[in-house]
């Protein structure tokens, strides 16, 4: 087992550590691009190679500590993926630490949500995402990766940033108050503030690494033009984490591509930001 971003033991250690990472390398009902099930090394390897102070926030949080979970394998199935995934986050919330995921595809985060949502009774759920994956189902089973957030819609307070791909189908579960199309965002500057305001207390995030531009983002399986900058996607993260009570997140649909390392490490340097906006006025 490697060590987060190659760091002592002493920070790595499952009782040291304030957080915890799961990974959950499934790939099974993706339709185009292939390769998130690979994913997890490729985030590995760029966090090795990555400065660990953060200059935005003035902090190392690797000094909190991460422990990293053994990976969760079941692909038998999409249901059996996501019942797994399910009882393995319920286990997780019970260890009272910080808890992140990483695909993966975008279903792997529908067991994570409904783990949340039982334990956190007015859970808003924070989707960054090129796609609004409101499907009730997909290629027959709802636990496709196009019906990520379908539950949730039902289940949670579900705010949405950066859609800008849907099928009709889905408008009968879209709440437009809610969802702050990538179009819009580029053309306004309050939505920020206004999501925010629109969330419950505690927070749960979700984010598909295609809600950033292909410019900057291409290596993952629908990469969707017109998406949102670094600075915007950040930025509007440390609002949410400075205001509201984020509760855990994930990260998914990283597909590395041969030769081609930036995506990773735009993704190792997200993963850090969210852990050092989590953790800013930690010893402080």
């Amino acid at each position: 087992m490697r060590n987060f971003a190659g760091i002592e033991d002493e920070y790595c250690g499952f009782d040291a550590a304030a957080t915890l990472l799961q990974s959950i390398p499934y790939d099974g009902t993706s339709t185009w691009g292939k390769g998130a099930d690979k994913a997890f090394p490729a985030l590995l390897d760029a966090l090795e190679n990555m400065e660990l102070y953060d200059i935005e926030t003035n902090s190392e949080v690797y000094k909190t500590g991460v422990h990293i979970l053994p990976e969760i394998l079941e692909d038998a199935s999409p249901e059996a993926m996501v019942d797994t995934v399910y009882k393995a986050s319920k286990e997780i919330l019970h260890t009272g630490k910080f808890p992140t995921f990483f695909g993966g595809e975008h279903s792997v985060s529908i067991g994570i949500i409904k783990a949340f949502a039982e334990k956190y009774k007015d859970l808003t759920v924070l989707q960054l995402d090129a796609h609004a994956d409101l499907r009730s189902e997909y290629d027959g089973t709802p636990y496709n990766h196009a019906c990520a957030v379908h539950q949730a819609s039902k289940t949670c307070n579900l705010i949405q940033v950066g859609i800008r791909s849907m099928d009709s189908s889905e408008l009968a579960y879209l709440n437009q108050e809610k969802c702050f199309f990538a179009e819009d965002i580029h053309q306004k500057t309050e939505w920020m503030d206004h999501s925010i305001d629109l969330m419950t207390q505690d927070v749960y995030v979700t984010i598909d690494l295609d809600v950033f531009d292909p410019s900057i983002m291409p290596s993952t399986g629908t990469p969707e033009p017109g998406g949102l900058d670094w600075y915007t996607v950040i930025r509007y993260l440390r609002n949410v984490f400075q205001n509201r009570n984020v509760v855990g997140f994930d990260i998914v649909e990283l597909a590395p591509q041969e030769g081609h390392k930036a995506s990773d490490f735009l993704c190792a340097k997200l993963y850090y930001k969210l852990l050092s906006y989590k953790f800013e006025n930690h010893g402080k």
